[in-house]
């Protein structure tokens, strides 16, 4: 089996993870001389590890980052296929999106991006007149705005990279609500994201 290289895509967009304008993101399409694959049922066929990564290289401008996704929505299902709408963390219900973008925050922290967020976020405080006098007071400001810069650019990545897991075949996705579940978000229905049982299996979370 062919196991293609997930830095080659990636490296491209490198300096779009988590970006703090998603307007600024860049899009790399996949190439339309990509041989064609066929993609798996939801039920019956088997898929290797090289294969779900060879999947995602073909389906997904950014493999890694939507591996790590992959990865860690299998985390957050434990034992069962499915992830959502809530993940337990330190006694609080967090929807499962929100969860994602909290565990990959990380990756927005790299000192160029972040200066960049920080440089923005001051200024449009001081434009608006916002920014306290003292140090401490608006240091601490600063930093929530980024915070929370960050985790809205986190939350439409997670999408997109389930986005791209869903149309790879990998994943299915719907939103469950309190009273009717639905394919698409709103009444406030959550994310639920279920992994097929190869996928499960090829990331060493099958039973």
């Amino acid at each position: 089996m062919f196991q293609p290289d997930l830095f080659i895509k990636d490296a491209v967009a490198e300096g779009d993870d988590l970006a703090a304008d998603i307007g600024t993101m860049r899009v790399v399409p996949v190439s339309e001389k990509s041989v064609p694959f066929a993609l798996p049922s939801l039920t019956g066929d088997s898929l290797d590890l090289p294969a779900v990564l060879e999947r995602l290289a073909r389906t997904s401008s950014r493999p890694r980052y939507t591996f790590m996704v992959l990865n860690l929505i299998a985390r957050a299902a434990g034992r069962s296929d499915s992830a959502g709408p809530y993940v337990q963390e330190n006694g609080h219900a967090i929807p499962v999106r929100d969860w994602l973008s909290y565990a990959l925050l990380p990756m927005a922290q790299r000192d160029a991006r972040r200066r960049a967020v920080v440089d923005q976020v001051r200024s449009d405080l001081e434009r608006k007149g916002l920014l306290p006098s003292d140090q401490g007071l608006a240091e601490q400001l600063v930093a929530d705005g980024v915070r929370e810069r960050l985790l809205h650019s986190g939350r439409t990545n997670v999408s997109r990279a389930v986005s791209d897991l869903v149309r790879a075949g990998l994943l299915r996705r719907h939103y469950q609500g309190y009273r009717v579940d639905h394919c698409n978000r709103g009444a406030q229905r959550e994310a639920v994201y279920t992994i097929i049982p190869s996928v499960q299996a090829a990331l060493g979370k099958g039973e």
